[in-house]
């Protein structure tokens, strides 16, 4: 089944920053790709035929021989089990759990930062009004939890690069690269994890207009 062709759904503005999880870790793993992308504001996703692949009418989806597989982290953590190459999580089960903990509560927190700070901020340079009350109270939540996990001058949050320091810099670059205020060792990690080869390849693709 490994070398049945890979297939990757991704939405057509490349502004997803759970298909940009995706895409990275595809290509840490050296791993050939086909890209289709969805227009979501017209709502292709929730045509029969993609929600019908997805289960979930959301991108990405990451086609696999048989297999279709949406959500993110699901995704990155199959071709991890599946594919050599390049480890996208820590090989400790203490670290990996915590890669995967990383993974989850930005996924599922931090709802006003992910409204205020779109990534139209982030992969347009968007400029948007000042943080509510509610979004600074998030982002001191934010960096208190970053700076538990990241050792004083440490360049990654384990021992080496994973895919979770992707998704923690896109979360602090939201505000980073919008001028909001970002401790600087925090800010400096996550200029650094932007300059990684596999994310500057997402950061190149060509993006319609907003």
């Amino acid at each position: 089944m490994n070398q049945a062709a890979l297939h990757l759904y991704v939405d057509a503005q490349f502004a997803s920053p759970y298909a940009m999880s995706v895409f990275v870790a595809l290509t840490e793993k050296k791993l050939a790709f086909d890209m289709s992308t969805l227009d979501l504001d017209a709502g292709a996703n929730k045509e029969a035929d993609y929600a019908d692949l997805s289960l979930t009418a959301r991108v990405p989806t990451l086609r696999h021989g048989g297999l279709a597989l949406s959500e993110s982290s699901a995704i990155t953590e199959y071709l991890d089990d599946v594919f050599p190459g390049r480890r996208l999580y820590p090989a400790d089960p203490a670290q990996r759990a915590r890669a995967r903990q990383v993974q989850a509560w930005l996924r599922s927190d931090l709802m006003p930062i992910r409204e205020e700070r779109n990534t139209q901020v982030v992969f347009y340079g968007a400029k948007k009004a000042t943080l509510s009350t509610t979004a600074i109270a998030s982002t001191h939540r934010l960096f208190a939890f970053a700076e538990r996990l990241l050792a004083p001058g440490a360049d990654h949050l384990f021992s080496e690069w994973s895919i979770a320091d992707t998704d923690l810099a896109l979360m602090l670059n939201r505000l980073a690269l919008h001028g909001d205020v970002v401790p600087q060792r925090l800010a400096a990690y996550a200029r650094a994890q932007w300059e990684r080869p596999s994310v500057r390849k997402w950061l190149a693709l060509a993006r319609p207009p907003l």
